[in-house]
């Protein structure tokens, strides 16, 4: 057991850097109405840029992971802070869709990405036991962001502009995640260049390469994938959804502060419910909760039906999310973390890329959101299947399986 108390503090610093991360970037399902006002660019259009920004983490989850491995997670999340912060400022004055997608888009999301894995990597180095929940509770601080940056992005467009509104969240987030970064620390068995013990059944021999050619890799990955894909239109298209079915906009977005508020009791719940019935078990039960629902979603047009759906549906949805970094770092050793974690990141973000613009080409389509969350629960059911066929490595076979040829 690492004995420190600093592990906590790196948890702290975890959870308030991953919730500025991830509100800032969901500010833009609060603003989304108000910009295509505003502008005259579409919903579709304004919500592409959300997808973008999923791409950019994508794509830019494996890459700053391995950094992180290689330079420490300090100087990762420090430089993410300082492009995120400075993208949001930047799309607050963008003077054209195209414009606005790219800085939005490619830049706020590379700055998330630089975040998340790092983040969640080095969480997982810092204990040996009470894994799951120490991850699940950096896990929840970014379940806080539908509580805190969605209300306030909320409060300053009704305020101001939405250039303004976005132009001060921008504020928030330079304020608030650049000095955390200085709290983070390396997991102290690298920070001594102490030999690293590898993963609870992973051979030492293991490398990177083999290890993400792997069966347990390749099935986390699709998993992630799919169980992204199944929240991701619901998460984003919550607040216009209710808007379109006679709810105002404030009411609407407190909708997303009660999935935000039941999605942190899930997290820790999860955690607690992984480290001791398994995290696979936990995970696989989920997922097909989480399937269904999602698609509860086509029979509410109440708030007090949204409320009683998106309790059910945050508490769920966030709740299996940590658990792949603790199948992770349960497979994988400690050394390659941020590749392997970043590896799973970038297929829940490329999950996540198909919900925004998949539901404003659906409402756009169809003025109508249904066949976005019966989508949603193919996806879920899909996730679930395949998580059925996760198997760790086998104690006494792995070195055979995954020695070099």
């Amino acid at each position: 057991m690492i004995d420190s108390n600093y592990r906590w503090v790196i948890v702290a610093a975890g959870g308030l850097l991953g919730c500025v991360a991830i509100g800032s970037m969901f500010a833009l399902p609060v603003l989304l109405r108000p910009v295509a006002a505003d502008t005259g660019w579409s919903v579709t259009g304004v919500s592409s840029a959300m997808t973008i920004g999923f791409l950019a983490m994508a794509f830019g989850s494996m890459a700053w992971g391995s950094l992180s491995d290689r330079f420490g997670p300090r100087a990762i999340v420090l430089t993410g802070s300082v492009i995120l912060s400075g993208s949001l400022a930047l799309a607050s004055r963008a003077s054209s869709l195209i414009e606005f997608q790219l800085v939005f888009g490619l830049l706020v999301g590379a700055g998330a990405a630089a975040i998340i894995a790092p983040m969640m990597a080095c969480v997982t180095g810092w204990f040996d036991t009470h894994r799951s929940l120490a991850v699940s509770l950096v896990s929840a601080g970014m379940g806080m962001a539908p509580m805190t940056m969605a209300p306030l992005a909320a409060w300053l467009v009704s305020a101001f502009d939405w250039r303004t509104a976005l132009l001060m969240v921008a504020g928030v987030a330079a304020v608030l995640m650049i000095p955390t970064s200085f709290l983070v620390r390396r997991a102290p068995a690298l920070e001594r260049s102490a030999p690293v013990l590898p993963a609870q059944d992973s051979p030492p021999s293991m490398t990177v390469a083999q290890a993400l050619k792997s069966p347990p890799f390749v099935i986390l990955v699709l998993t992630n994938f799919f169980c992204c894909a199944t929240h991701s239109g619901p998460i984003f298209h919550t607040v216009s959804y209710a808007v379109s079915c006679g709810i105002p906009l404030v009411a609407a977005v407190s909708i997303y502060s009660v999935e935000g508020l039941a999605g942190m009791g899930g997290r820790i719940a999860f955690g607690i419910l992984g480290d001791r019935l398994g995290a696979k078990n936990v995970l696989v039960s989920g997922l097909l909760l989480q399937a269904f629902g999602a698609l509860a979603y086509v029979f509410v047009r109440g708030l007090g039906e949204f409320y009683a759906v998106a309790a059910v549906f945050g508490f769920i949805y966030a709740g299996v999310m940590p658990l792949y970094a603790v199948l992770a770092r349960e497979n994988f050793p400690l050394r390659m973390m941020g590749t392997v974690i970043g590896g799973t990141a970038m297929a829940g973000s490329l999950g996540m890329a198909l919900g925004p613009v998949a539901g404003g080409m659906i409402y756009d389509a169809f003025a109508s959101y249904t066949w976005l969350y019966v989508g949603a629960w193919a996806m879920g059911v899909g996730a679930f299947l395949i998580a059925m066929t996760f198997r760790p490595f086998p104690k006494e076979k792995t070195e055979a399986a995954l020695a070099p040829a």
